[in-house]
């Protein structure tokens, strides 16, 4: 199924929006199609000819661009300046100026005695002038899109009120339209302008060595192993490696971590980070359109789409809502004059019929309502992208802000997870400094951990290295991975293990004395694994992952809102309560298998309405999969973790996820603001025109003002608080 892709521009509201992609949808040819609103791209799947789907686009009244970047007017930090340049700059607001003049010029002429007919037929001109495109709109959405949108709604009234013979209200009526759709089209332009900013922070070019002399290429020429050359203070266009030069590297648009991070030959770099005050050479390791940033771009934009349930229900309710109220229209304007003999004209002491009947058409608009919640999830899905944290979409922002249960995996999450060997010692063990049957028992470990997976492989390997007995002796082969429990291989002829104390205290003769020394170590915090050479339990290891330091503050600030927080881990019981009791966790699961998890995290979920589980997106995967949401964290280098979870925490910082809470509570709170404003507002002014007491320029200030301003409360998001750091 061929895709296809557009940009659209002069897009006014998300009905104009759901009505163009609904005209598309019934093209012969599509079978599917898909337009955002605030980013303006439109997906088509289908065989259809292109030159249809332009034609349209453009008889709809749009203007029409072909890409993937975000459409977008560039527009600066506000001021009042700016907004009248804007202002000037919309030709539909010039048209709406002659028509102001025009028909202050009637009242100039009526001094004159001039024809009434002549001033009547130069205040219909400057309503003609003033909504020609407003007209052109609604008539557009009517008969091409077959919807009713705003602009429809607007061209009914403006001709009601000049039946009724209200031609200056209805002059009024398009001249504050107007300046509201344009003010609304400006916030919306400012939020489309701050989501592009994600599409800046991609480098478009890259400066890399030939064979004669540097040279500038489009990042898109780049191939796997090419040298780039990244000077002080540029932007890293690529992602990988350094092979030359140091300098301390700015993280923060991807990771949103503060501190500066030192990179020299042999790190990895990320695209779109900063470069300090060194220059570095840095080689290709991943191609453009899967490096960090193109990543992070296409999780942002695409977040979108995933809407949240309000959303969702917003939209239904937004299909059926405004026919529903032209359809009362219609009664209110037919049924009391007919059958209760009310006016249906204005007759000089109180408004007729007609005229409260298009009131509240104008009301019946159901923009802001529509608006209200993407443009809030939108600023969200931006700020939470500004700290180094990527949500899949709006229906995690609500999920998140509603979770009373967080479960935390241990090693990499809660702890450092880079576990170094505390101790390790042979049931042989001579006392001595340098006991050989010491080294011999770390020796066999080395030799079952070198070609396994096993979390603490490079630990022990490490120590093996240290010690110098890494390469004594062969790699085991034919390893066999005993899930959650150890790893067998043959060794010397001889089926060698390493495992935990379960594992050895159900298939191997293990001597009292390193029991003891086991059950002293895991008292300890430490975590042990025993060693079988074939013949005999040879000794124990014991392994310390350092706690974070920010972990025990992420826990209280949890606590703060009124969060339960549980640990999950293959580690000893005796190692896990250690962790616990330091942290002042709510409860700990011990000794688990990866099934175990599943199982825990099922339980979890029936009792608690909604859990989150946060781990390194690896290992922790099934977990994080079956959670309702799964967090995880450290996914600026991985794109296994960018796809794992629902939300990605890009750094290693714990502290983003109290903050992604707070965020996401902050975000739901907006959002029932501007529905239950949006709703209270529309049911005010709704009553006050079935009394009469509203004339078509205050329904419409009514509809646009709270259109304007549950966009620029949506917009708070984008102001959320810093992430806070524990120490």
């Amino acid at each position: 199924m061929t895709e296809k892709t557009y940009i659209i521009e002069g897009l006014d509201c998300p009905s104009c929006a759901s009505g163009l992609e609904e005209t598309i949808r019934q093209m012969p040819g599509v079978e599917s199609a898909r337009l955002d609103f605030f980013s303006g791209k439109l997906s088509i799947w289908g065989e259809v000819r292109e030159q249809d789907i332009e034609d349209i686009i453009l008889k709809s009244g749009y203007l029409l661009g072909k890409g993937v970047e975000v459409a977008q007017k560039r527009i600066s930090t506000f001021s009042f300046k700016a907004l009248l340049k804007y202002f000037w700059s919309d030709k539909h607001f010039k048209l709406v100026i002659f028509g102001v003049i025009i028909l202050s010029l009637t009242y100039l002429l009526s001094s004159l005695a001039v024809p009434a007919w002549f001033i009547l037929a130069l205040r219909l001109f400057a309503l003609g002038t003033a909504g020609y495109p407003i007209f052109l709109s609604g008539l557009r959405a009517l008969f091409i899109n077959r919807s009713i949108n705003i602009n429809l709604l607007m061209t009914i009234a403006a001709i009601g009120a000049v039946v009724i013979g209200e031609e200056v209200e209805a002059i009024m009526l398009i001249t504050l339209f107007s300046i509201s759709e344009i003010l609304e089209s400006y916030t919306n332009d400012r939020a489309r302008a701050i989501l592009g900013e994600f599409v800046e922070l991609a480098p478009k070019t890259a400066l890399i060595e030939s064979e004669s002399a540097e040279k500038t290429v489009s990042i898109e020429s780049l191939v796997l192993g090419d040298i780039v050359i990244v000077k002080a203070g540029e932007r890293i266009p690529v992602d990988g490696q350094v092979v030359a030069g140091q300098s301390d590297v700015n993280q923060a648009p991807l990771t949103g971590e503060s501190r500066l991070i030192s990179k020299s030959a042999g790190d990895e770099v990320l695209s779109g980070s900063i470069n300090g005050q060194g220059v570095l050479k840095v080689r290709v390791t991943r191609k453009v359109e899967d490096n960090t940033i193109q990543r992070i771009i296409k999780l942002v934009t695409e977040a979108q789409l995933n809407k949240a349930q309000k959303q969702k229900f917003i939209d239904t309710f937004a299909s059926y809502y405004t026919p529903i109220m032209v359809g009362l229209t219609i009664i209110m304007a037919i049924v009391p004059p007919l059958f209760f003999g009310e006016p249906f004209w204005n007759n000089g002491i109180e408004r007729g019929w007609l005229h409260r009947s298009l009131s509240l058409l104008v009301i019946g608009c159901p923009c802001a309502l529509v608006i209200s919640t993407p443009v809030t999830m939108i600023s969200s899905l931006i700020r939470a992208a500004k700290a180094g944290i990527l949500f899949k979409g709006g229906i995690f922002i609500e999920k998140l802000s509603q979770v009373k249960l967080i479960a935390f995996d241990k090693t990499g999450t809660l702890t450092k997870g880079m576990p170094v060997i505390s101790e390790f010692k042979s049931v042989n063990c001579s006392g001595e400094a340098f006991c050989e049957a010491c080294d011999d028992l770390l020796a066999i470990a080395c030799a079952l951990e070198k070609h396994s997976n096993h979390p603490l492989r490079n630990a022990v390997l490490k120590a093996g290295v240290d010690r110098g007995v890494a390469d004594r002796y062969a790699p085991a082969s034919n390893l066999q991975v005993r899930s959650g429990l150890g790893i067998s291989g043959s060794l010397n002829g001889q089926i060698a293990t390493i495992g935990n104390f379960s594992l050895f205290e159900a298939e191997h003769n293990t001597p009292q004395e390193l029991k003891e020394w086991v059950f002293t170590a895991e008292e300890n915090g430490q975590t042990a694994m025993l060693v079988c050479d074939g013949n005999s339990v040879r000794g124990y290891l014991s392994v310390a992952d350092e706690i974070r330091e920010n972990s025990k503050g992420v826990i209280q600030g949890l606590k703060d809102l009124d969060i339960t927080s549980v640990m999950l881990t293959g580690d000893n019981p005796q190692v896990a309560q250690e962790v616990s009791q330091h942290l002042g966790l709510h409860h700990t699961y011990a000794s688990l298998l990866p099934e175990d998890k599943l199982k825990v995290i099922k339980e979890l979920s029936n009792k608690e309405e909604l859990v989150a589980m946060v781990g390194d997106g690896i290992n922790d995967a099934p977990a994080l999969a079956i959670a309702d949401i799964g967090i995880a964290m450290g996914g600026s280098g991985s794109a296994q973790v960018l796809e794992t979870a629902d939300v990605v925490l890009m750094g290693d910082d714990l502290c983003k996820v109290p903050f992604a809470v707070r965020l996401s509570r902050f975000t739901n709170r907006l959002i029932q603001q501007n529905i239950v404003f949006s709703l209270g507002v529309k049911f005010l002014a709704a009553v006050l025109a079935l009394l009469g007491l509203t004339p078509l320029w205050l329904a419409v200030l009514a509809d646009m003002g709270v259109s304007l301003l549950v966009t620029l409360n949506g917009m708070r998001a984008l102001r959320f608080e810093k992430a806070q750091t524990f120490n």
